[in-house]
C-alpha cells in the first residue's frame, strides 16, 4: 500500500500549483480517450507475458488515481471513497463469505443471488428494465453479447443451437435479397441483424465473440504481412497473392 499511497501523492503533485502544465489542464472528460487506450493495451498485454501486464496495470490504476484526484478537487470524491465504495460492494454482494447465514453450492448460486442483490441497491432501485445498466457506449459486439446475456437469464432464448443456426441462415437470406433491391438502408439493417445472429451463435456456443474475431483479425494481420513480404503491393495480380496467401497459411 507504500506504492499506492506514493502514486496518488504523485498525481496530487503533478495537479497542485508547481505542477504538469498538461496534468493541470486536463477534465474528467478529457481523460475518457486514454482510459479506453490503457484499458485496451492491458487487454493486449494480457495475452502477452506478465512484466508487461504490470506495465499496463499501472498505466490504467494511474487514470484512476487521476480521475479521483481532479473529483477531489471539484469536492466530489476522493481516491479513499472509490475504494471504500468498491470493498462495501464486494461484501455485500459476497453474504456467503462475510455471512454465516448464508450458503451457496455453485457458481451458479452466487451470480444469482449477486443480481438479486444488485436489484436491490440504491443505485439499481429506478431501473424498469434488465436492459437498464448496459452502457450504450460499450462497443457494439460487446454491448450485442450483454443484451443477449441478459435476456436468455430470464428465458428469452433458444432452446437449443439448432434454432441459432437457423437464425444466422434466414438473416443470410434476407441480406440475399436486400443486395438484389439495392436498398442501402435495408441493407445495412440486415447486415447488421446477421451480425447479431452471429453474436447469438457465439454466446449459445460459449465462445467470447470478441476473442472470437480478435483472433481471426489477428492471423489474417499476420497472413497478409506474409503476401505483402512476397510481392509488389500495389500491383501483384489477385492471383498471386492467393498464391502468397495459401502459402502463408502453411508457415
Amino acid at each position: 500500500m507504500k506504492e499506492f499511497y506514493r502514486l496518488v501523492e504523485i498525481m496530487e503533485k503533478l495537479r497542485g500549483e508547481n505542477g504538469c502544465p498538461w496534468d493541470r489542464e486536463q477534465s474528467i472528460e478529457s481523460l475518457k480517450p486514454y482510459l479506453l487506450e490503457e484499458t485496451y493495451e492491458v487487454l493486449e498485454a494480457m495475452d502477452m507475458d506478465r512484466e508487461k501486464l504490470c506495465d499496463e496495470l499501472g498505466d490504467l490504476l494511474l487514470q484512476i488515481v487521476f480521475q479521483s484526484q481532479i473529483a477531489k478537487e471539484e469536492g466530489t470524491f476522493n481516491i479513499e471513497d472509490v475504494a471504500r465504495a468498491i470493498n462495501e460492494k464486494l461484501i455485500r454482494r459476497h453474504p456467503h463469505i462475510f455471512k454465516s447465514d448464508v450458503k451457496v453450492n455453485s457458481s451458479e448460486e452466487v451470480a444469482i443471488n449477486w443480481e438479486r442483490i444488485k436489484r436491490e441497491e440504491k443505485a439499481h432501485e429506478d431501473r424498469q428494465s434488465i436492459l437498464d445498466g448496459i452502457p450504450k457506449n460499450m462497443p457494439p459486439l460487446m454491448r450485442a453479447q450483454k443484451i443477449q446475456k441478459k435476456v436468455a437469464k430470464v428465458g428469452f432464448d433458444w432452446p437449443n443451437i439448432d434454432g441459432v443456426l437457423d437464425k444466422v441462415q434466414e438473416e443470410i437470406e434476407e441480406l440475399r435479397v436486400e443486395l438484389k433491391n439495392k436498398n442501402r438502408e435495408n441493407i445495412k439493417n440486415e447486415l447488421g441483424d446477421l451480425m447479431f445472429s452471429l453474436v447469438n451463435l457465439s454466446r449459445s456456443l460459449e465462445i467470447d465473440a470478441q476473442e472470437a474475431l480478435l483472433k481471426t483479425i489477428n492471423k489474417f494481420d499476420k497472413r497478409f504481412r506474409y503476401v505483402e513480404s512476397k510481392c509488389q503491393l500495389p500491383g501483384a495480380s489477385l492471383e498471386e497473392m492467393d498464391k502468397l496467401w495459401e502459402e502463408s497459411k502453411k508457415r
